[in-house]
């Protein structure tokens, strides 16, 4: 069986993406592998929702990083680990080739991506966890919502 020693698990923060971390937590500590917890700001800052446009007078970029440096520091924390390294990455591309990039450059061995589980054209057209299986460097464990 193969030893991890390098597991990346990519969030958007979403329920689905905290189950996935746990699963990449376990992983983690059983192989006593080192866990690196990645977010990608997509398409900054052309594309940005309006649910998440900072105060007029903060840098838009400031205030996103902020923001999601502060969710990645609540997901450790929920994981009860204070060793699994947090990276936000800002992108003109999609967060899938950014999670493949990552892990190619940092020498990941097992991402952990949560899936929908949505079959068909819409796992085609837009599906991070199925591009990323297809296009990582290594092995790609998917947990199902």
């Amino acid at each position: 069986m193969k030893r991890y020693r390098n597991i990346l698990c990519a969030t958007d923060f979403s329920d689905y993406c905290t189950a996935a971390a746990e699963r990449a937590a376990e992983m983690a500590q059983l192989y006593g592998a080192k866990l690196t917890l990645l977010h990608v700001v997509e398409h900054f800052p052309v594309d940005m929702s309006n649910d998440i446009i900072g105060p007029e007078d903060v840098d838009p970029a400031v205030y996103r990083e902020e923001r999601a440096r502060d969710a990645l520091a609540k997901l450790a924390q929920h994981l009860k680990t204070d060793k699994a390294m947090q990276q936000v990455l800002f992108s003109t591309d999609s967060a899938k080739h950014e999670i493949v990039r990552y892990a190619k450059d940092q020498n990941v061995d097992l991402i952990v991506l949560a899936t929908h589980g949505r079959h068909g054209v819409f796992a085609i057209l837009g599906s991070t966890a199925y591009a990323v299986s297809h296009r990582a460097p290594c092995d790609v464990m998917m947990i199902r919502s």
